[in-house]
């Protein structure tokens, strides 16, 4: 096996803005032994393909004389849910001090891709050697553990994984496993990194790990002291907690509340680190102005408290705090305060991330709706859209590709269902809005993305195709299977609806309907408009720009549709397409959890 050392790159590889960094441990049992007098003294190097060739991204360091190695040094990953990012593993013995690969004794290797391991509680894989056969009885496993997860401390550390080694030493081995086996386990750690790009990147992303808290916030006022000399006050509050020079730091500020001595400001969400530093008992400095159109606004009162503090007020019961003007209170000897400042509410959650709610074990559960009505043309024609060109793809497959390829990878069956609209069928010839590709109608699942393909592909011969094109049914196929998910009151499952279609939507009222009513549950529904018809229908049902409305005038919850046209990126690289459609599907997952009040599974409480 040929290896070379790749230079670092520059940067991380990927988009600029990346949402998070997962950390990946390492350790490895049974490891082959390579040396004659001794045992192996084995490294790991993470390799990321990169346009085709796998670019080395870092290496732990060496764990002399063993064979059960935990590594010490972590791997630092950028991740992206809309991309799909192949990972290799690499283990070597160590023979040389030499930084190139080829010097040093070859252990094994796998590949998997990184929303695999993020998606998977334990995979076990064969470890292969550089002409692809097994390194001897080695099995590779990959694990993710919550609850050692959950009692990690914040930040990169040393994590002892000697405790999971010997527990899994004693497991018992399925039936047909091989008992010497060569394994390494992967644990992951989410790292929430800020929306801009950070030049202390790895300090800044422990401090996010440790603390993903955010406080809500209910204020008001009562009496306070009168300011304007025609009216009343225009009183906002400002929140201050202590920097690191001792000054205050201004962390919220509150709305204006106009000709009013009693204000009722609206509630309000910051993350807990920014208003205290993640600590409940610090003191924190809030205090009340009245506004001035010219910025010199006239100060009411302040008082000192903390968050703990005001987590003690209940919807039965707020907590008042007396706002004490300093000068007024040194001046005046019967002087009692300034008014009262009411906290109403105040109650700490945590801010879950889409990966959150992916490793805590939620299921992305993915569809295909696929249209075969005749404006589409005769498939054999090389004029239609469904002709399977010499390269064995047409933009249909190529949509089917670019978007499965991404989700397969958080679906642990893979196993999906295949769905046809437009068509007649036989041997009636009546036409279909919702039948399985496969023709088989009470199991519609392909496995794998392959399996869709190979379904698609062998049912274009056997079926018509005909018209009207309408969404509905597919549409509320899929949302019977995510009403069901509901009942089981947890972050289980998220369901991805994909139509594939060429033109105008003939049942555009029902559709409409339809959309409204998913909003309201778990699931996501991504159309790609295929060839040159106008898609301004499409991009209707896209509430990017309005509130998409039923005809009965109800409004959709929330925006679940993503509409691209497929020509838009006919000539551009085939991730492009992946990145354009999945792009808003972790804000829209993390969106509905978080309305239901639904924390990721097994999730720690605030």
């Amino acid at each position: 096996m040929a290896y070379t050392m790749t230079p670092t790159p520059a940067g991380p590889v990927g988009s600029q803005y990346c949402v998070c960094k997962v950390e990946l441990s390492v350790c490895g049992q049974n490891l082959l032994d390579r040396d004659v007098t001794s045992k192996s003294d084995p490294f790991c190097v993470l390799f990321m393909e990169v346009n085709g060739k796998w670019v080395e991204l870092d290496r732990t360091e060496t764990a002399v004389n063993n064979l059960n190695p935990a590594f010490a040094k972590k791997f630092i990953v950028d991740y992206h849910f809309e991309e799909v990012q192949k990972l290799k593993f690499a283990l070597f013995d160590q023979d040389k001090s030499s930084m190139q690969l080829y010097e040093h004794d070859f252990l094994g290797e796998f590949s998997c891709t990184l929303g695999t391991i993020v998606s998977s509680k334990k995979i076990t894989r064969t470890l292969l050697l550089g002409n692809g056969k097994p390194a001897g009885k080695g099995m590779i496993t990959d694990i993710w553990c919550r609850d050692h997860l959950a009692e990690c401390l914040p930040g990169p550390q040393h994590v002892n994984l000697q405790p999971l080694l010997q527990s899994l030493k004693s497991e018992k081995p399925q039936s047909g496993e091989v008992q010497d086996k060569s394994t390494l386990l992967l644990f992951v750690v989410c790292y929430h990194m800020p929306a801009q790009p950070s030049l202390e990147p790895t300090e800044i992303a422990a401090q996010e790990l440790s603390d993903n808290r955010v406080i809500t916030l209910s204020m008001a006022g009562r009496k306070l002291d009168k300011k304007d000399l025609f009216g009343k006050s225009d009183p906002f509050l400002e929140f201050y907690k202590p920097g690191d020079d001792g000054k205050w730091m201004l962390v919220h500020r509150t709305e204006v509340i106009k000709y009013t001595l009693d204000p009722v400001w609206k509630p309000f969400t910051v993350p807990l680190v920014s208003l205290c530093d993640g600590d409940v008992e610090k003191q924190i400095k809030v205090m009340c102005y009245d506004y001035d159109s010219d910025g010199g606004h006239d100060f009411i009162g302040e008082f000192q408290t903390s968050v703990a503090r005001m987590c003690e007020a209940q919807d039965a019961s707020p907590l008042e705090l007396e706002c004490i003007n300093p000068k007024k209170q040194k001046k005046k000897k019967n002087y009692k305060n300034s008014g009262i400042i009411i906290v109403k509410y105040c109650k700490i959650t945590r801010d879950f991330s889409f990966l959150d709610y992916i490793l805590g074990g939620c299921q992305l559960m993915f569809t295909v709706g696929i249209d075969f009505t005749a404006s589409n043309g005769n498939p054999r024609d090389p004029t239609s859209l469904h002709y399977i060109n010499p390269m064995g793809t047409n933009e249909y497959l190529s949509a089917i590709w670019a978007v499965g390829q991404i989700i397969q990878d958080y679906d642990s069956d893979k196993m999906f269902p295949a769905l046809g609209f437009g068509a007649q069928l036989p041997p009636d010839w009546k036409v279909s809005h919702e039948f399985a590709i496969n023709f088989n109608p009470t199991n519609p699942f392909c496995s794998g993305v392959e399996g869709i393909v190979q379904a698609y592909s062998a049912c274009l011969p056997h079926i018509r195709f005909y018209g009207p094109t309408n969404f509905s049914p597919i549409v509320n196929h899929v949302a019977r299977f995510a009403a069901q998910a509901t009942q089981q009151e947890a972050a289980s499952q998220y369901f991805i609806l994909l139509i594939i279609t060429d033109g105008v939507i003939s049942d555009m009222d029902e559709t409409r309907h339809a959309v409204v009513q998913a909003s309201k549950l778990p699931m996501s529904i991504i159309i790609v408009g295929v060839g040159n018809a106008d898609f301004a229908a499409m991009e209707f049902l896209d509430g990017d720009s309005r509130v998409l409305r039923s005809y009965t005038g109800e409004e959709a919850v929330r925006d679940i549709v993503q509409f691209v046209p497929f020509r838009d990126f006919r000539n551009a690289p085939k991730e492009t397409l992946a990145k354009a459609v999945l792009a808003e599907l972790p804000q829209q997952v993390v969106q509905y959890f978080k309305h239901q009040n639904l924390p990721p599974i097994n999730s720690e409480p605030a």
